[in-house]
């Protein structure tokens, strides 16, 4: 079995560049499924929750774990920025990591299989995103031109084809959407499912009919697989969705802060998305670009709409000005840095956002500290991150 185990591994990209973060409070059985594509790869596990609680982590995989303690131990007082009892907390991982890359994925997220029934690689799929570049000052019609079969299109400028290098590269999923809470108790049934591929565009009557059921008020709509990867324009924001994602550590890991959520904030769930609008402002400044689409993910379980919604409730209110700010936003020429760029966003945060509620002074300084701590871990005589509860020998 082990031999013909072994037979199936593919060989690894970019095996001593990239670091996969894992947030979790459970055992780690998911990782039996991700075998043949992790194993080969360095894992840095960040617990959550109690940390005197012992997680299972199957045999064989390298990995650091980290647990609250080990954040308190090595950030000291800085530790305040790192959030508690929620997914925020996997940003301590990328503070901690050495590598250029970052692939981190939630624990509650399998392998998915492609239309044809081949499962996918979703790692490999991110480095090729990473690898290639973007397009986010003019659109291409075919979306990546540097995927395979194809190419820009007719009217695509000559002296823009080299394109911008890559910093992010956003995944997307099967099965349970990510949904905020009003939207899942509106669509309970809803899933996305691998049945079609890119040819598929257009549904008929007859398959309207077979795939739209109405209960009651609820629709319950099968979404489909789509075969692309497209980069999204500057000066364009999104929702970024940090349960299947990869970037560039070098480039933008500094602006990659989940913010303070969870135990002792007013708000949570909004970890990665304010995480993806400060990135995207950032890469619109600095010239680079943020793929989305391919590869996709298994998202095994739905998350109580209830219970979000409570987390949820004061950011759907502040989104509202939220997502106008960052919109309007013009980072200073003088700003040449990720982190110059970082802590002016804090600086404007506290400004702006501070006088619709005193949450984002507090965010702000957790910016602040985020990056004093970013500097303190990773200058060249910064501190040795050691995890004396974690490491697989």
């Amino acid at each position: 079995m082990a031999q013909l185990y072994s037979s199936m591994k593919p060989t690894p990209m970019l095996k001593d560049e990239l670091d996969i973060v894992i947030p979790t409070i459970r055992n780690l059985d998911f990782l039996e499924m991700w075998r043949p594509f992790f194993e080969q790869y360095h894992l840095i596990i960040v617990q959550d929750g109690d940390p005197s609680r012992t997680i299972n982590i199957p045999k064989g995989f390298d990995y650091e774990l980290y647990n609250r303690n080990d954040i308190n131990r090595i950030l000291g007082p800085k530790s305040s920025c790192i959030s508690f009892k929620d997914s925020a907390c996997r940003c301590f991982g990328y503070m901690v990591s050495k590598k250029k890359y970052i692939y981190t994925i939630d624990d509650d997220c399998f392998v998915a299989k492609d239309p044809s029934g081949k499962e996918i690689n979703a790692l490999e799929q991110h480095i090729k995103n990473l690898l290639t570049p973007s397009t986010p000052h003019f659109f291409n019609t075919l979306y990546d031109p540097y995927g395979d079969g194809a190419d820009f299109v007719r009217g695509y400028p000559f002296s823009m084809r080299e394109g911008a290098i890559t910093a992010v590269s956003h995944g997307l999923w099967l099965n349970i959407p990510d949904y905020d809470a009003p939207t899942q108790l509106v669509k309970p049934l809803e899933r996305n499912s691998r049945k079609f591929d890119n040819a598929h565009l257009f549904l008929n009557d007859e398959e309207i009919n077979a795939y739209v059921l109405l209960i009651g008020l609820v629709f319950v709509v099968i979404c489909r697989y789509v075969d692309a990867v497209m980069t999204i324009p500057k000066g364009t924001l999104f929702p970024m969705c940090g349960m299947n994602l990869a970037f560039d550590r070098e480039l933008i890991g500094p602006a990659m802060y989940f913010g303070l959520m969870g135990d002792g904030q007013p708000i949570g769930r909004y970890d990665d998305m304010w995480a993806g609008w400060c990135v995207k402002v950032i890469c619109d400044h600095m010239g680079w670009g943020v793929k989305t689409g391919l590869p996709y993910i298994w998202h095994s379980k739905a998350s109580n709409p209830f219970v979000n919604l409570r987390k949820e409730y004061n950011g759907i209110f502040w989104q509202e000005e939220a997502i106008p700010f960052f919109q309007s936003l013009t980072l200073p020429k003088e700003c040449t840095s990720v982190q110059q760029c970082y802590m002016e966003l804090a600086k404007l945060v506290k400004e702006k956002l501070g006088k619709m509620d005193p949450y984002f002074i507090k965010l702000a300084d957790g910016m602040v500290t985020w990056i004093e701590a970013w500097e303190e871990l990773n200058s060249p005589d910064g501190i040795e991150a050691k995890a004396p509860n974690g490491k697989d020998e």
